[in-house]
């Protein structure tokens, strides 16, 4: 069975057309800056790289983009698009609603729209991808995997915050988690690695990337996260701040004389990595800054030191939140391309840990388990 996977962005198309059955991916690309005169497409198959400007004032056209690049008589992998059988896309916010990935219907569209106010960045253009491949490619049934529905299993310690429960009640205020997909991910294939039934596991996964957060997985269950309402709290990010005292957004706002809109971006644009070292949210550029001299290279330093004891410190109350503890998997782009974060954190909990920790990386394959999600739905749907 072929599987599209779509994950949408405001300006941007990723997908993967996958041969379900094979676990192989046929063909996968990116559509950038979709609305402006500079759109362009990058698709892989076969082998070959199609890289091209193109036309494409939205979403719509994205998809029919998309759809033409598979079908395409040179660089496509199919003949027609009536031979992709499922969609899968990924929806960032799911609220407390959906604890799994679901086929979508007009009323799940419609729940998306609802937490379109908790993931404005996000939902938006999920939705947008979602309703342009109803009208290109009709009557090809569509799974919705949430990032949030991972982390549905914590239990109210860990979800509420210290508030009058009253705005957990009319206002759904607690902790959701993000990354929800990729931590599952990691988690099964940390069990195959391990060799062991992941009922059986203590885990923290850590995905590290541009935006930062661990999991504590007990038994294959998400127990606790360190994203939070919003996907701003936890470890330090490449511009996003991490844990803070929430008096100090009031104390900013006041001295700075500015609002809302305004220490939102501080907060999430211009913070973390970037906002500590003065150079980059790139931790590539960082740790070349870092081996130089000067204040620059004291501040990046200082970044660097924030971001590993912020990972060290979840990573010992997840332990103590489990009580045990069998492994740490680390994943996303930091993890996979710094192997001396592994060996620094490794090497300065072995004091703190049991000796049959394990520390791993795992390449996260958030794609795939989108479209095992969406397989597995369509065809209990067809049974």
């Amino acid at each position: 069975m072929l599987i599209l996977v779509i994950n949408c962005g405001s300006s941007s198309a990723k997908y993967q057309l996958f041969d379900i059955e094979k676990d192989k991916v046929l063909a996968k690309g990116l559509l950038e800056r979709i609305g402006s005169d500079g759109a362009n497409l990058k698709h892989q198959s076969n082998g070959d790289i199609l890289n091209k400007k193109v036309a494409c004032k939205d979403h719509d056209v994205a998809i029919n983009i998309i759809v033409g690049a598979l079908t395409d008589a040179v660089h496509g992998v199919i003949r027609s698009k009536d031979e992709i059988k499922g969609i899968g896309h990924r929806v960032v916010h799911g609220g407390e609603e959906f604890k799994e990935s679901t086929l979508i219907t007009s009323r799940v569209i419609g729940s998306i729209e609802k937490y379109c106010e908790l993931a404005p960045l996000h939902n938006p253009p999920s939705l947008l991808g979602i309703k342009a491949c109803s009208k290109i490619l009709k009557n090809v049934p569509q799974v919705a995997v949430f990032d949030t529905s991972f982390h549905q299993t914590m239990p109210a310690r860990s979800f509420l915050y210290g508030l009058p429960f009253k705005y957990y009640k009319k206002f759904g205020i607690r902790k959701y988690g993000f990354h929800g997909t990729s931590h599952r991910f990691v988690s099964g294939a940390a069990a195959k690695v391990l060799k062991k039934p992941l009922s059986s596991l203590k885990l923290i996964t850590c995905h590290l990337g541009n935006g930062c957060s661990m999991a504590a997985v007990d038994r294959g269950k998400s127990v606790d996260t360190s994203m939070g309402f919003t996907p701003l709290e936890g470890l330090l990010m490449g511009t996003r701040s991490g844990d803070l005292d929430p008096a100090v957004v009031f104390y900013m706002m006041e001295k700075e004389r500015i609002g809302p809109n305004r220490i939102s971006d501080i907060l999430n644009k211009e913070s973390g990595l970037l906002g500590l070292s003065g150079i980059s949210n790139d931790m590539r550029d960082i740790l070349k800054a870092a081996r130089g001299k000067g204040p620059g290279s004291r501040r990046a330093k200082i970044a660097l030191e924030i971001f590993v004891y912020r990972i060290k410190k979840y990573i010992g109350a997840y332990q103590a939140a489990m009580g045990d503890l069998d492994a740490v998997i680390f994943t996303a782009g930091i993890s996979e391309n710094n192997p001396w974060l592994i060996k620094k954190i490794a090497s300065d909990l072995r004091k703190v840990v049991s000796k049959k920790v394990k520390f791993l990386v795992i390449p996260t394959n958030e794609e795939l388990l989108i479209a095992r999600d969406a397989y597995k739905i369509i065809k209990k749907r067809s049974a």
